[in-house]
């Protein structure tokens, strides 16, 4: 169950995560000094059993359902899971060949290929990790933080995002 965050109570770093509409891969890998990879734990394409409102799409048309863990290419730790809707005819056909056949995160192809793109952000949120606490060795209990976007490429929506990370993290800033 999701419930607001006071942003108030957050250091700096996971207020500017939850609030940010550029892409987190580069931000993060800045700030934790080593390369993200992406592991992919679920990718289907597929047509939509119902109609996607929030992102223009009438039912039974081909969306990619996409779960993945951005993680540390020295560490191994999972710093950010990550799940998206996306509408695969929306893309430019080699950003879509490489979001399928490749570990690059979604953000590094976009600057790859020069997607422009607008998000539309909701408002963060916290909730029980649940059945996402193993990728982050952590209790079903323990708060995750998150965030979930629209993003639009030439005035259409093109995918929905909602990214999660445990509310530890980068709490103490060095």
């Amino acid at each position: 169950m999701q419930s607001p965050i006071d942003l108030s109570t957050l250091n700096p770093l996971q207020r500017i995560i939850l609030v940010y509409n550029g892409t987190l891969t580069r931000l993060l890998e800045t700030f934790l000094n080593e390369q993200l990879t992406v592991v992919k734990l679920h990718e289907t394409l597929e047509a939509s059993s119902e109609p996607v409102p929030y992102l223009d799409l009438p039912a039974h048309q081909q969306i990619i359902n996409r779960k993945i863990c951005l993680q540390g290419q020295d560490s191994g730790i999972n710093w950010l899971y990550a799940e998206s809707i996306i509408v695969p005819a929306r893309l430019p056909p080699l950003f879509r060949q490489e979001l399928l056949e490749s570990q690059i995160p979604i953000g590094k192809l976009w600057n790859k290929h020069r997607v422009e793109t607008f998000k539309e952000l909701l408002p963060p949120f916290q909730e029980p990790a649940g059945e996402l606490a193993d990728h982050f060795n952590i209790s079903t209990d323990y708060a995750l933080f998150g965030r979930t976007y629209r993003v639009y490429s030439n005035q259409t929506p093109i995918m929905m995002l909602t990214e999660k990370f445990p509310a530890h993290y980068f709490k103490d800033i060095a």
